[in-house]
């Protein structure tokens, strides 16, 4: 079997009607896909004002507002409706890949087993960790039970990181799973992108240190650990300014305990997001949700030092001690340790944002999608189909 032999049903929780680093790289995965011959049906929820429009043809599946505080702009899938089956029955797929472990994915799952198609299923964020930023930490067990009763039923998976693929090992998630990394587009990532005078309009003087915050302003982003850590570098005198780069339901509890010292640049995307990034002097991502953690790549391409938790994801980015810091104990006094030596040694912070760029140029989009394309195939060759 070759690609052009392929026909896939993508299904997605959240494909294109919000901006984050798991749709995004499905979307360049179809795109892809596509430029191979294989045929692509993604089915997903479909809603009036998407971020960005699909790759490829969207199928819409019965969805709801998440029904969890601060994640209303998210939809949870409510499995597969008379309309999406007769869609993918007329379709024929050959491969079912599967993003997340929602009622969708396990009605798709259950589908493709009925038919003994081949099923992966990419691993994109660490489920089992949110509940501790909502206070449900005794939840963790029970939902990474639910977690490994879904992977083990696929044929195999996919991972953005080796150190996620070895947690997902140790979880006994399944021993099936090969390395689905994450590219950077170097056309938008770039430290020639640094602007002075956007700075200065924000109010950044040309010496301020800027500690830059990327992303979904959710408190599963470590939005508590970061604040903790901001609060104990003032504490101490280390001079330093915050750059948040983002937006997000938590938006007004962070902006209220970081102070009015602390700079919001809102939700940036394309060539003014790399200026944004750029523009930083540090990179501070606390987060341990996240399976590969793109905003990570796209700061190291952007020539800033990365000061990271020591989790999955991070750990697989940053060369800790030439590229930026790794801090795995993920409390706010070792953060803070480590932020500090790069506010105040401008030689330090040019060497490790110097390395962590060269180190970015390795991440190769079609290289990297190819290794998706090939699980697709050796899983048929495996069923002799």
């Amino acid at each position: 079997m070759e690609a052009s032999d392929l026909r896939i049903a993508l299904f997605s929780g959240n494909y294109n009607y919000t901006r984050d680093g798991c749709n995004q790289a499905l979307n360049r995965l179809a795109g892809y896909l596509l430029r191979q011959g294989a045929a692509l049906r993604v089915y997903a929820p479909v809603v009036e004002e998407p971020d960005f429009e699909p790759t490829g043809d969207l199928v819409d599946v019965p969805n709801m507002r998440m029904p969890v505080p601060g994640r209303g702009e998210y939809r949870l899938t409510l499995g597969l409706d008379a309309k999406a089956r007769a869609d993918l029955a007329a379709f024929h797929p050959t491969t079912v890949h599967l993003s997340a472990p929602d009622p969708t994915g396990h009605a798709a799952l259950a589908w493709a087993r009925e038919r003994e198609l081949p099923v992966l299923a990419s691993v994109h964020t660490r489920f089992e960790t949110y509940p501790r930023y909502y206070r449900l930490g005794f939840m963790e067990p029970v939902i990474e039970g639910l977690l490994r009763r879904f992977y083990r039923r696929c044929d195999a998976l996919v991972a953005p990181s080796p150190s996620q693929i070895a947690e997902l090992r140790a979880q006994g998630m399944h021993e099936d799973i090969s390395l689905w990394s994450r590219g950077v587009d170097r056309s938008v990532f770039d430290p020639a992108r640094r602007d002075g005078e956007w700075r200065r309009k924000l109010g950044l003087a040309d010496d301020d240190v800027a500690i830059v915050f990327l992303g979904r302003l959710v408190m599963e982003k470590g939005l508590d650990v970061f604040v903790d850590t901001i609060k104990r570098l003032r504490a101490t005198g280390v001079p330093h300014r915050v750059l948040v780069i983002g937006d997000g339901p938590s938006k007004g509890w962070f902006r209220a305990e970081l102070g009015e010292s602390a700079i919001f640049a809102g939700f940036q995307t394309g060539e003014k997001l790399g200026r944004a990034l750029a523009s930083g002097d540090v990179f501070f991502n606390p987060s341990v949700t996240e399976t590969f953690g793109n905003v990570t790549l796209e700061a190291m391409a952007s020539g800033l030092p990365v000061v990271a938790a020591g989790a999955t994801g991070a750990a697989s980015l940053v060369e800790n001690g030439v590229t930026g810091r790794l801090v795995p104990s993920g409390t706010a006094e070792d953060f803070a340790g480590a932020l500090a030596p790069y506010c105040t040694d401008a030689a330090l912070r040019a060497a490790h944002g110097a390395a962590g760029e060269r180190a970015s140029r390795a991440y190769d989009w079609d290289a990297i999608n190819q290794a998706v394309l090939d699980v697709y195939l050796r899983l048929h060759a495996a069923r002799g189909r």
